[in-house]
């Protein structure tokens, strides 16, 4: 039985961005919801587009039923070609995935997407001929490779007014005068200096035009190798300890080339640990952390965790959620790459040691790491604009190849990898865990992975900065008749309107002067579905164990035996890890000082808003964190509207930061995955067990009671 809405009467067309051209279209498609086996959805038209895929029905004529938190760009309907994952179609109720040409006639269509979302829809009612333009014409252009020109950023950027947010305060690093306010900003000018060498990209195009190293390296050692084995400056320390990052030497060379290299890496360590630089302590990512082929292991396992087609799967695989959770080992790359950050940040706090990232490149494991470490350390990091400058320096400008680890030419899955992804998690982790220290929220943080995949910005669509300025040029198309003129995705006005933007801002980021420290402990809400593995379950094997010293292969692998001055992690007392760790875990936590993550047992946890917002299974209508932030964000408000009662001539210094409060308030029942959730759907439980359904039955009770504990006014 399939629950019908009748087909829409009036034509409904697409919305087009600048330069968005309609490809091709399929009349009278039926639309699941995704959520229920009642195959109850909806009628209307599917479209293909040179940006997104679209469905339109009769809803997307009105403007009456748009959500709370609407994205300009990216309708509730919508997916990006590039935000496109697999593409499965369903023949004799066999699921198939459609990588190439259409060869039989499909009576659904499921779209996987990279944020997680499932599309279901029912072909049986489209014409064959329209069938097959469709899909044939969806599985092309979001499949297949392509080359670079022929992403939509370069069509949108041709044809788009570039009207830019003036008031973007991010610190882009595109020019010499950014890296030196930074060395000034961090006290590391007087050891360290901004150089032009690559300008023109003569030293390497894989390197910024404007870097920083230390003052006594001079211009020659920096062309010799085209920048390898150069020591790069990340950061610099209160206490004048400074992060480093060099890219290694391919380790299969010939004996005399091997033999040069070791001796001018051997002379640049020697003249970099004279005073007045600290000694160096070195890093070798490749051999503490796991590789990028691990990472993507795991996450391709962990993400199918959540792509799931109905409730029945939802609940099937709640039975053996923890095993399942475990068995993908994403929390535990969590957990090591966050032990590793903590083992860096006591390097630079407590015995004021320069460290030394070395990747092959330089610009995966160490971005990740390098970002971490400033993020606990530097609490301008953890405002909105501080960690947008620092995404900027070390990946954007960095040479992160996002091109490549994203995949969005459909060129090689060898090299694709979700490296900033993980950061992000990793980001997350400390902002649930300490949410007054950071000035954006986790909702900003899940936008911010959303905006990986929208190809109207050039921030992630490039592997280094050469190779955008060298695409910029817009020879190629008649209608450009300068460079391209690149948006930037730090201008969140492009996506948000100014309500929808106060969602990233949070109103309760502890500015100085510093809150009260015995509030450091917070109330958890407990899910519905437990989002970190017990305790009892985090038992790492002996070949991983999170707290087990991993063996620096560093000398071996470039330096050889010579190691001079240079501290070896095997010389550092076993436990000192876990001494730093306890020691500040006992002390009251400052907000604008050093920040550690909890790491142990189920701290590490799953990003509930990112990986859960398309599944109503998992959500808690009037509780959650957002039941407890409305309640305070009304108190907000009420005290502010008594300070302006108080001092009118004040009203105008009053912060605007809570513009979310209004549409919290007059949102009768929201969601504990608010402003994502699709809130005017309900679930259907599937039929389960006695034994099962009672114990459903005591949950539902206890969230009742939550419900009327943290009633906000309204009705459903």
């Amino acid at each position: 039985e399939i629950h019908i809405k009748e087909p829409i009467e009036k034509e409904v067309n697409p919305r087009l961005l600048p330069g968005e051209l309609l490809l091709c279209e399929a009349s009278t498609v039926y639309k699941y919801m995704q959520e229920d086996g009642s195959n109850r959805g909806t009628y209307g038209k599917l479209v293909c587009t040179n940006f997104k895929i679209s469905f339109l029905d009769d809803d997307s004529a009105s403007d009456d039923n748009e959500p709370q938190f609407k994205n300009k760009i990216v309708g509730e309907n919508d997916i990006t070609l590039q935000c496109v994952d697999q593409i499965y179609g369903v023949y004799d109720e066999k699921k198939k995935l459609l990588t190439g040409q259409l060869r039989k006639y499909t009576e659904k269509l499921i779209i996987y997407s990279k944020n997680l979302r499932v599309f279901n829809f029912c072909l049986r009612y489209t014409k064959e001929e329209e069938v097959k333009r469709i899909v044939s014409g969806i599985v092309h252009h979001s499949q297949t490779p392509k080359l670079l020109k022929r992403l939509f950023l370069f069509s949108y950027a041709s044809a788009a007014p570039n009207n830019t947010d003036g008031r973007n305060q991010t610190v882009m690093f595109e020019t010499l005068e950014d890296w030196r306010d930074e060395l000034e900003r961090t006290k590391g000018n007087v050891k360290y200096k901004a150089v032009t060498t690559n300008e023109g990209y003569r030293v390497s195009e894989k390197l910024p035009l404007y870097f920083v190293v230390p003052i006594c390296i001079s211009e020659e050692s920096i062309l010799k190798y085209e920048g390898r084995g150069i020591p790069i400056w990340c950061w610099s320390c209160h206490n004048g300890a400074a992060l480093l990052k060099m890219s290694a030497f391919p380790k299969e060379q010939d004996d005399s080339t091997s033999q040069m290299q070791k001796a001018f890496l051997d002379g640049i360590c020697k003249t970099i640990s004279k005073p007045p630089y600290e000694l160096v302590k070195m890093e070798d990512l490749s051999s503490g952390l796991p590789s990028l082929q691990d990472i993507q292991t795991a996450y391709t396992r962990f993400k199918q965790l959540f792509l799931i087609d109905n409730s029945t799967d939802f609940w099937a695989t709640d039975v053996k959620w923890f095993s399942l959770l475990e068995s993908t080992n994403w929390l535990e790359i969590i957990r090591r790459v966050l032990k590793k950050a903590i083992e860096v940040a006591e390097c630079l706090e407590m015995q004021h040691t320069n460290v030394l990232l070395i990747e092959e490149s330089a610009t995966d494991l160490c971005c990740v790491i390098s970002s971490l470490v400033q993020v606990m350390m530097d609490s301008y990091s953890r405002t909105k604009s501080g960690f947008q400058s620092l995404i900027q320096k070390e990946w954007v400008i960095g040479g992160h190849s996002f091109l490549d680890r994203c995949n969005h030419l459909h060129k090689s899955e060898k090299e694709e990898a979700p490296v900033f992804l993980l950061l992000l998690n990793c980001v997350w982790q400390l902002v649930q865990q300490y949410p007054s220290a950071f000035e954006f929220t986790e909702t900003y943080l899940t936008v911010l992975s959303d905006s990986l995949y929208v190809p109207i910005f050039s921030t992630f669509f490039f592997n280094s900065q050469h190779q955008r300025d060298n695409n910029a040029s817009g020879e190629s198309l008649k209608t450009q008749s300068g460079p391209f003129r690149f948006l930037t995705v730090w201008d969140w006005s492009v996506q948000f309107d100014l309500k929808a933007q106060a969602f990233l801002n949070n109103p309760l980021y502890a500015e100085k002067p510093k809150p009260d420290k015995s509030q450091r402990k917070t109330s958890r809400f407990k899910h519905q579905r437990q989002l970190s593995l017990p305790l009892t379950q985090a038992k790492s094997s002996t070949k991983r164990g999170f707290f087990r010293e991993e063996t620096d292969h560093l000398i071996k692998n470039i330096l050889g035996k010579r190691i001079g001055k240079f501290i070896n992690s095997s010389d550092e007392p076993p436990n000192s890890f876990r001494e730093f760790y306890d020691s500040w875990h006992s002390k009251p936590v400052d907000y604008h000082g050093l920040l550690l993550p909890r790491i142990d047992g189920p701290e590490i946890k799953v990003w509930a808003q990112r990986y859960l917002r398309w599944i109503p299974e998992a959500q808690l209508h009037g509780g959650g964190t957002i039941a407890t932030a409305a309640k305070i964000l009304d108190l907000m408000e009420e005290v502010q509207s008594l300070q302006v009662k108080m001092d009118e001539e004040h009203s105008q210094a009053v912060s605007g930061g809570v513009h979310s409060v209004p549409m919290l308030r007059n949102s009768a029942r929201l969601s504990s995955l608010f402003p994502f959730a699709l809130l005017q759907r309900q679930s259907v439980k599937p039929a389960l067990p006695t034994s099962t359904w009672k114990d459903l039955e005591d949950e539902d009770d206890l969230v009742k009671r939550d419900d009327e504990f943290v009633d906000l006014s309204g009705d459903m």
